[in-house]
């Protein structure tokens, strides 16, 4: 392909950033951290982005492209909703426990979000479209009758909530409590409420 190095440059560029907000936070890191940590020339990291603020934005951009693409996957599938979801609560913990670096810099993100207007504009526009894509799922489950109806952008926004737990492990030990477990019990206690009783009675009693 014929922007596979470049494809290639900036992943190496944004795979150092990475490492670098882990480490010191977006206010302390400099793009001679990103730099030396990447091992390219200060040149070349300006050739493909001219400041820090674009990197991280960029590595915003980066992360969510890969996820999307799973993530669509699993709504496009030919399964019941309530499997979708167990998928997408199953693809959050492989994710913790095979880069958590990546939950770190959202948490740092997200205090970005507060104080500046172009991280605020991107995070709001990536959990707007993962709200929207579990909000797609939970009806699919109620118009084939195997959840009770809801109000699916509320139940949407408790899922993405509980979800977010999974951030918590990245940044403070649990005692006796691994993420794994923690996603397995909410999923259950989650999808208990929704799925529709077939025997006639009422989940709640």
């Amino acid at each position: 392909m014929a922007n596979s190095k470049e494809d290639q440059r900036r992943e190496q560029i944004l795979e150092a950033a990475l490492d670098v907000v882990v480490e010191k936070g977006y206010e302390k890191s400099r793009m001679d951290d990103i730099v030396r940590v990447a091992g390219l020339s200060k040149g070349a990291i300006y050739w493909y982005y001219k400041s820090k603020k674009e990197v991280y934005l960029s590595l915003v951009n980066h992360w969510v492209f890969k996820y999307s693409a799973t993530l669509n996957h699993i709504v496009e599938e030919d399964l019941p909703a309530s499997d979708q979801l167990r998928a997408l609560f199953r693809f959050f913990v492989k994710q913790y426990q095979h880069n958590v670096r990546v939950f770190k810099a959202l948490v740092e993100f997200w205090s970005l979000a507060a104080r500046d207007e172009d991280f605020r504009i991107k995070m709001q526009k990536v959990y707007t479209e993962f709200l929207n894509l579990i909000e797609n799922i939970l009806a699919k489950g109620v118009e084939l009758g195997e959840f009770d109806p809801l109000d699916t952008k509320i139940a949407a926004l408790s899922i993405v909530v509980n979800i977010e737990g999974i951030f918590w492990f990245a940044i403070f030990d649990v005692p006796g409590v691994s993420a794994p477990e923690y996603i397995d019990t909410i999923s259950n206690f989650i999808l208990t409420g929704l799925v529709k009783n077939t025997n006639g009675g009422n989940n709640n009693e």
